[in-house]
Parts: structure tokens; C-alpha cells; sequence
């Protein structure tokens, strides 16, 4: 599943990404963080000391273009390829376990997670460019990608509602938007259901920083049946902002059931690749016509593979890692001059 999060600057959302993302790794699952907000911080709040080592997707979406584009004939070349080029035949889908060249150079492993980053603005790009010219690489990152049954690929946002920029919105299966007990954070949550209202977005509100019933039911009361829990006042979340990494051991119960029922909230959604990829061509069309035909002299449009079945070539891929983890068979020599036959290959999540 892919999840994003969402939130006004200083509403802890990045907080909750990165306790989120830790809890789906202790549980033993894959998980993809992805960091997307124009302030870079959430390798930090995974813990992961070396945030610099990370090179940034979007100063090398050419890299990420060369590699989706595959053999898809309607992509001559790269150059032609923007942001929203959606898979076709002949394209290079991504799994969330694979090894492949793009996690090779753009993600760190660490703790059970595959961290990748947008990447912060570079010295040319002040003044000349908005923080869309970074994103752009993981929604084409995102367009490519394939997730299966309990994997997942949680998305740090930029602040507010600034996402809607893009058509990176719609690439997710949930948004948590995480809501402080003020005004102005329920402006940003009324504001982006607003723009999402038409997308089929599902949108949940995640309380943070709730001192008491009061607090709970100011956010209660204005967001309906969108809330779905809430985490209080945390020493453990405070230590976090401090830099200080504690083992979730020592998060709070009530807030590690907070964590529990998101996780199952996403568990619950049914995925619908169909949606996804009209989605994609929508997005694609509309930059298509509004900049990117006439800045690349060429129509974009013909990039869009009529023929392509996204939920078709999903289930192929799924059956082709199943047959692939119950059929490539390995020898090894044992103690006894006799092969001993195992099954791996890259999927596997040991």
C-alpha cells in the first residue's frame, strides 16, 4: 500500500511518518520511506545519522526516466520523457523488495527501511524553480511502482496543502493528515478534503498533540467521520525531536495502539489499480497540454499506451514472483556429496 502524510508545517506529521514507518519494520514488514517535504527531515527522524549519503531523486530524474522507460517503444528516448509518464508495455515496474539499480544508488537500508529522499533545493535552483521540479521524480517513481499485499511505501508530504501542485495526491491508498487542536490546522485538513473531494482520495485525520477530551473533541466535531485516532503528549515523541531515538519499546501504549489501528485502517483498503493508472493518464494529459507539449515540441499524449492493462500486468508480476519463490530451485552441495534444493531469489523478504 502506498500512504502519504500530510499536515500543517509544525503539526508533527514527519514525527508520526517516521513512528510509523518504525512500527511497520518491527513488525517484520517492507516498508519504502520516502521523504517529500521541501524541509528534509525525515531520515533524521528514522534514526538514520548519515541523511547526507542519500543521493536526491529529483537532481537525477533522468536516471529514474532511464530506467522506467524499459524497452516501452512509444518512449524513444528519456529526453521526452516528464514527471507523469505513466508505465506501458515495454516499461520497468518496480517491486518494493526487488534489488535494481534506481534503490542501488538512491536508497539507504537501515532497521528494516528503505530510505530515498526528493532532495532539498540545489544552490541553482533558488530563485529559478518551485519544490515541484523535486517531487516530480517520485510521483514517476511512484507511477512505476508496484506494491503488493502488506508491503508498503510511506510518503513524507510538504506542508499544507501545496501537494495539489501535482498530481502526486492521488498516487497514495491512504492519506493521514495529522491535525494539531487549533484553527489553523483544521483550516489546512478543510482545505485539503476540499481538493481532494473530486480525486477518490481517502483521507483520514490522525489527532496529534492531544492534551485531553477537550482537544479530542474540538477535532472530533469539525472533522466528522473522517478521524480515526489520536496520539496525547509523548516524552517519547518530545525525545524524538530532539534527535533522541529511542527504542519503540518505550513509546506509550495508547500510542502504539494509535499506530496499531492506522495500520489496520490501511490493511483494510482494497487496492485498485484501475483507479491508479486513469489517474496517471489524467494528470498526464493535463501536463501534457498545459506546458510540457509545447516545451518539448513533441506530443506527449502518444506516450499514453492504450493497450496497457495496469491490473492485468500487476497480477502477471505477482504471479510471476510467486512462481519465481516456489520454483527457482538452487543447489548446494551438502556434507553428503548430495544437492540440497532451497528456494530464493530477490523477492524474498528474509
Amino acid at each position: 500500500m502506498k500512504i502519504a502524510f500530510v499536515g500543517k508545517g509544525g503539526s508533527g506529521k514527519t514525527t508520526i511518518s517516521a513512528l510509523f514507518i518504525r512500527y511497520i519494520a518491527s513488525i517484520g514488514l517492507p516498508v519504502i520511506a520516502i521523504d517529500a517535504d521541501i524541509n528534509q527531515h525525515l531520515p533524521e527522524a528514522l534514526g538514520e545519522k548519515q541523511a547526507g549519503r542519500l543521493n536526491p531523486m529529483g537532481a537525477e530524474i533522468t536516471r529514474i526516466k532511464e530506467y522506467v522507460r524499459g524497452s516501452n517503444p512509444r518512449i524513444p528516448s528519456s529526453d521526452v520523457m516528464i514527471k507523469t509518464t505513466p508505465p506501458g508495455n515495454g516499461s520497468r515496474l518496480i517491486t518494493v523488495t526487488e534489488q535494481n539499480p534506481i534503490y542501488d544508488y538512491f536508497a539507504l537500508s537501515f532497521n528494516g527501511i528503505r530510505v530515498m529522499a526528493a532532495g532539498p533545493y540545489a544552490e541553482d535552483d533558488l530563485g529559478t524553480k518551485c519544490y515541484h521540479s523535486k517531487t516530480g521524480a517520485v510521483e514517476l517513481f511512484l507511477n512505476h511502482l508496484i506494491d503488493r499485499e502488506r508491503e508498503y511505501v510511506v510518503t513524507d508530504m510538504t506542508a499544507g496543502a501545496d501537494s495539489f501542485a501535482s498530481g502526486l495526491f492521488t498516487r497514495f491508498d491512504v492519506t493521514f493528515i495529522v491535525v494539531e487542536p487549533t484553527l489553523k490546522s483544521l483550516g489546512v485538513y478543510q482545505q485539503y478534503k476540499h481538493y481532494a473531494s473530486n480525486y477518490g482520495v481517502t483521507l483520514k485525520v490522525v489527532a496529534n498533540k492531544v492534551e485531553g477530551a477537550e482537544d479530542l473533541s474540538f477535532i472530533k466535531d469539525r472533522v466528522g467521520s473522517d478521524y480515526l485516532t489520536a496520539f496525547g503528549l509523548s516524552r517519547y515523541v518530545r525525545q524524538m525531536e530532539k534527535g533522541v531515538i529511542g527504542d519503540l519499546s518505550e513509546v506509550e501504549a495508547e500510542n502504539i495502539a494509535a499506530l496499531e489501528t492506522m495500520l489496520k485502517l490501511v490493511d483494510e483498503q482494497k487496492k485498485d489499480w484501475h483507479k491508479f493508472y486513469r489517474q496517471a493518464v489524467e494528470f498526464h494529459i493535463k501536463n501534457a497540454e498545459s506546458w510540457a507539449n509545447a516545451q518539448l515540441g513533441t506530443n506527449v499524449v502518444s506516450q499514453i499506451d492504450p493497450a496497457f492493462n495496469m491490473e492485468d500486468t500487476v497480477k502477471a508480476q505477482v504471479k510471476l514472483a510467486f512462481v519465481s519463490n516456489n520454483n527457482k530451485l538452487i543447489s548446494e552441495q551438502t556434507s553428503k556429496g548430495k544437492e540440497k534444493l532451497y528456494v530464493t531469489d530477490g523477492y524474498s523478504r528474509a
